[in-house]
């Protein structure tokens, strides 16, 4: 009988929003690499509440990036297609669909119906046919270039291109010869972006101005379009060929010589895919369920969506500076380090320490050029999104891991300068305020009570003080510089920060059992820790609620443990957290918390401060119960169907906590480099390191029922804690789970 559920759950499981063997067969005929087959970029392309994933093409960690411009996978039309996804969902340049009907100043901005079932996205390759115009469209990337091939229905009575802008600031076109097209669009306020592309055919050329149609070569302005038209009996297959640059037209054509002029469609394609095969074996699984495969090959693939290296023949653009920089490194920018930090560095520093050498360079190359360390940083320089100073963290665990080939002196400069001068504000960047004061002398941040009026002008009128969730933030963060320090010799500064990274205790309520906010005179702000805060909780916490700040305390777990009243209490409140209600209906705590998706009592899988918490049992004598809920969460939250995400996945941060825990194992403290085990859902993952290297996993008796670790061995020797270092994986080893349906409860608890 559990035999014909399993088969039964995996057949249900496979048979998603199309027939995944159909998809697959459809979409990977030609693959030559197995793994491949199971990465669906669809998954996840309807978001819980908030954003969804995007089906993006593109190349690992390169420039050129595109997806169809539409409101989510439901969406049954598409407005048009981007050149360049500039940064993840922070915008797009330069427009281009393809018509049949006769052009009007309209037709911009009118969408295009496309069949589902017909639509094809691979990383490296995206396809669809638009019903009413009867036309294919294809695409495929290069690095810094791309194709896109559009074939018409044969005997088009008219076949157009349409090009257009996406942002409001100043944009060009011109045209020579009738195919050949350059263009620039300027990105937010300081970055110009160039465009050099070539036609297959010759056409009749066209500019618009506001709301009239021209027959001149160039046009400069705002919102300014173009477009060209074939002849009637023009072949049907028009194909583009084009390149980006960050630095001048002279350099997108650079580019596009190097990379796209004289390559074929099918060239560019068929090496994408290699590409991809080569980022994608360097993890190879055996066992498990073809969804369980899906979402977890498809989670590894977004992993490699950021961040992005924009060198362009030794030279790039920072938007740091508004400079033109010579260098002989790649040069990164698109992090969101609130997000990434938890697991996707991590990831990195595994199967891509050079990359990640060059990632931790470039923050030191921010710094230089700006003189803050950069927060989220994106092209147009740092984007200070959500709260904390997490970069800091990146750098320590990198630094702890191996990763030496970046200045970390100037890194440390950068993150006691940070630590030490810069505002903690959410969503501000820039010199500390009076509210940074408080926090340096009092040690916590200072909360409003309900009601009461903001007198500090720099905090932001959405984002809030976010008091609880900034203590605790930069408690880690502190402790990361602090961490550094002593590594570097610095005493007087390792002291100093490393007292402040017990500042979280400043706000421990013993009576209530959670962080619960003080107001400047050092008195409790009794609140509902459940759902007081307004929008997102962000007077106190930060898009969570006090249940889930309980346990952001990943750099001093013991001492969690301790405020707790000791690892019993510990272990019992992780039970309650999964159990404990929400108290309202979930229409009313959705209303002020849409971030908190993927419920399980009050925890939310679907935001990122959530992802470590299951891990704790490991820490609270229970390891047992980390593989129980690690388990159930994989499987109720990320299915391989375009619901499969339970949140904003972010580009990476989400996909990597997938990839590590479908694995068996997960960073809980990144800066600490050790690895807690939890419970794989393969029974053999291998990992091919640097220098010929493997680390591998395997667990024997693996299933969607036997998830209990019975007994384990670390390079032959018996394993009796839920843990391995840094070292020993990237050594290469063996790690041997023995697999049960039910808990072994003394199995690592050291007993």
């Amino acid at each position: 009988m559990i035999k014909t559920k399993q088969l039964l759950t995996s057949a249900l499981l496979s048979f998603t929003f199309l027939s995944t063997a159909t998809y697959v067969k459809a979409q990977d005929s030609n693959a030559g690499e197995a793994n491949l087959k199971y990465i669906d970029p669809r998954i996840g392309n309807i978001g819980a509440l908030l954003q969804p994933t995007r089906p993006t093409v593109q190349l690992p960690n390169q420039m050129i990036r595109m997806y169809p411009q539409r409101a989510d996978y439901a969406d049954d039309q598409i407005l048009n297609f981007p050149l360049n996804i500039v940064s993840h969902r922070l915008g797009e340049v330069f427009s281009i669909k393809p018509i049949v009907k006769p052009i009007t100043t309209d037709a911009w901005q009118q969408k295009q119906a496309y069949d589902h079932d017909l639509e094809v996205t691979r990383p490296w390759y995206y396809s669809t046919y638009l019903l009413d115009d009867e036309t294919t469209i294809e695409f495929t990337a290069a690095k810094k270039a791309g194709i896109y091939r559009f074939n018409f229905s044969a005997g088009a009575a008219n076949k157009s291109v349409l090009l257009g802008l996406y942002n409001a600031g100043a944009g060009s076109w011109k045209f020579t010869g009738g195919n050949e097209v350059m263009a620039t669009e300027t990105y937010r306020d300081n970055i110009k972006v160039y465009m050099y592309g070539m036609f297959s055919a010759v056409g009749k050329v066209g500019t618009v101005t506001g709301n009239e149609l021209s027959a001149k070569n160039s046009v400069e302005g705002r919102r300014v379009k173009a477009y060209l038209t074939f002849p009637k009996n023009s072949k049907d297959e028009i194909v583009f060929r084009y390149a980006i640059s960050y630095i001048s037209t002279e350099q997108a054509r650079k580019n596009f010589d190097k990379e796209v002029k004289n390559k074929t469609f099918e060239e560019i394609k068929t090496n994408g895919e290699k590409i991809w095969a080569s980022v994608i074996n360097k993890i190879t699984v055996e066992g498990g369920t073809e969804a369980q495969k899906r979402s977890f090959y498809t989670a590894y693939y977004r992993c490699y969506e950021r961040m992005v290296d924009i060198t362009e023949d030794h030279k790039y653009f920072s938007g740091y500076d508004n400079k033109i920089h010579d260098t002989q490194r790649p040069f990164y920018v698109d992090d969101w380090a609130w997000d990434t930090y938890l697991a996707l560095h991590p990831l990195n520093n595994i199967l891509n320490p050079t990359m990640e050498d060059d990632m931790l360079n470039s923050y030191v190359n921010q710094y230089e050029q700006s003189g803050w360390m950069p927060t989220f940083p994106v092209l147009f320089g740092d984007n200070p999104c959500m709260n904390g100073f997490h970069s800091s963290i990146i750098i320590l665990d990198g630094y702890r891991k191996g990763r030496k080939n970046f200045d970390i002196q100037k890194a440390y400069n950068g993150m006691f300068k940070n630590a030490t001068q810069a505002t903690m504000l959410p969503w501000r960047n820039g010199d500390k305020t009076p509210l940074d004061d408080f926090y340096y002398k009092n040690g916590y941040f200072p909360a409003l009570k309900p009601n009461e009026r903001e007198t500090v002008t720099a905090v932001h009128q959405f984002e809030k003080r976010q008091a609880v969730a900034v203590t605790l933030g930069a408690s880690y963060d502190d402790w990361a510089v602090s961490q550094l320090a002593k590594e570097l010799n610095k005493t007087n500064d390792y002291q100093l920060l490393n007292k402040r990274s017990f500042n979280y205790k400043n706000l421990w309520n013993k009576d209530i059992q959670l962080f619960m906010p003080k107001d400047s005179v050092g008195k409790w702000i009794m609140i509902d820790p459940k759902f007081a805060g307004g929008m997102g909780g962000r007077d106190y916490y930060d898009e969570n609620n006090g249940w889930t700040y309980l346990w952001q305390v990943q750099h001093d777990i013991s001492g969690l443990i301790e405020l707790l009243g000791g690892q019993a209490a510990f272990k019992a409140k992780l039970d309650q957290l999964f159990h404990e209600p929400l108290d309202r209906s979930k229409y009313e705590f959705w209303s002020k918390f849409p971030d908190a998706t993927g419920l399980v009592g009050q925890y939310s899988m679907g935001n990122e401060p959530s992802f470590h918490i299951p891990y704790l049992y490991n820490y609270a004598g229970a390891p047992w119960k980390a593989q129980e809920r690690i388990r159930l969460l994989l499987d109720l939250w990320f299915k391989d169907n375009v619901f499969g995400i339970p949140g904003d996945e972010d580009g990476g941060g989400m996909s990597a906590f997938v990839v590590f825990s479908s694995m068996g194992f997960y960073p809980i403290t990144p800066g600490i480099p050790v690895y807690t085990i939890g419970s794989p859902v393969f029974e053999k993952v291998t990992i091919n390191l640097p220098e010929g290297k493997q680390f591998t996993m395997s667990a024997a008796n693996c299933s969607v029922i036997n998830k209990y670790i019975q007994s384990a061995k670390l390079n032959g020797k018996v394993l009796n804690t839920p843990s391995f270092t840094h070292v020993e994986l990237m050594n290469g080893g063996k790690l041997e789970l023995v697999m049960g349906p039910k808990p072994n409860k003394t199995w690592g608890t050291g007993k």
